[in-house]
């Protein structure tokens, strides 16, 4: 079968994992800012970063002068730092040790008065070295970045567009640095279980509030050692018995019994006619299973989409 030209990046796990590896721990450090300056969300929505048209960002985030913002430029390679009293500093992006990030990272902030201390030590990583004495992990490719980047691009818009077709509570679409993924997330209105917990080096206060309400949830994961391959993933909490058994769309989309969720590799939605459908038919058909075996409302829930012509 031949198959058009797509715009979706082809990503190899092999070639990004030393560049995933080193930029993880950069975003954990940037974003570990953000969590100490933010005010606590749910959820710990206040702890992640958006894509953006340069590549990843902070938003605004209050601080003693105002409001500053912290962005990965994925298009010139550089972090670039800003606060809304005018000041502004840059950090190049290149292959550089965590430990050099974290140390001119935080001397660019106190340049700009931006006064904060964060746990200096990684998140849901095993092990967890400190971020000061972490000269092991220091790969950094332009390229495979910024393909990672232009996917991350692709997959925001359709998520948000997912997003637009629920009127319950729903989370923006926003990345996570402690995953190294970019997520949205469905709430039924109703209280769960009270979560075990199991993430590495991960409070079990924080996951018991992040899963304290009923979830069904979609991203994009560009894979691990363990699971070296980029893709979508689909998963509800509390997950019952019936989920996995569930008709998936694409065909292709599988349930991981050892995971807990359902899996679509990134390859069979860039190489489909329809990239942006394709996904839409796992984000809508995991969201179906979740709801009708979980038993959400939803025809309080569901929002049917219309456009509005001026």
């Amino acid at each position: 079968m031949e198959h058009k030209p797509s715009q979706w990046p082809e990503l190899k796990y092999d070639a990004l994992q030393d560049t995933i590896t080193t930029v993880h721990l950069w975003t954990q450090i940037v974003g570990k800012v953000r969590m100490v300056k933010m005010p606590w969300l749910n959820h710990s929505w206040h702890v992640s970063l958006y894509v953006s048209s340069r590549g990843l960002t902070t938003g605004s985030v209050p601080y003693e002068g105002g409001i500053f913002q912290i962005e990965f430029d994925f298009n010139q390679h550089l972090l670039l730092l800003s606060t809304s009293q005018g000041s502004n500093a840059e950090m190049k992006l290149y292959p550089r040790s965590v430990a050099s990030f974290y140390k001119e990272l935080f001397e660019k902030l106190h340049t700009l008065g931006v006064a904060v201390q964060i746990y200096a030590r990684p998140n849901e990583i095993d092990p967890a070295i400190p971020f000061e004495e972490d000269e092991i992990h220091q790969h950094y490719n332009k390229e495979q970045m910024h393909a990672l980047w232009q996917t991350l691009v692709h997959v925001d818009t359709v998520l948000k567009r997912f997003r637009a077709r629920f009127t319950g509570k729903s989370s923006p679409v926003h990345f996570f640095w402690g995953g190294f993924d970019l997520a949205v997330t469905r709430f039924s209105g109703r209280e769960a279980p009270i979560h075990p917990g199991g993430m590495p080096n991960m409070p079990l206060k924080v996951m018991q509030e992040a899963y304290s309400h009923e979830v069904c949830s979609a991203g994009f994961w560009p894979g691990s050692p363990a699971f070296p391959k980029p893709v979508f993933y689909a998963y509800c909490y509390p997950t019952p018995d019936a989920f996995s058994q569930q008709p998936i769309l694409p065909k292709e989309a599988f349930y991981s019994n050892e995971m807990g969720e359902f899996f679509l590799p990134y390859d069979v939605v860039r190489l489909s006619e329809n990239p942006e459908e394709t996904l839409m038919q796992f984000l809508q058909s995991t969201y179906e299973a979740a709801a009708t075996t979980g038993n959400w409302d939803r025809e309080a829930l569901d929002f049917t989409y219309f456009e509005v012509n001026n």
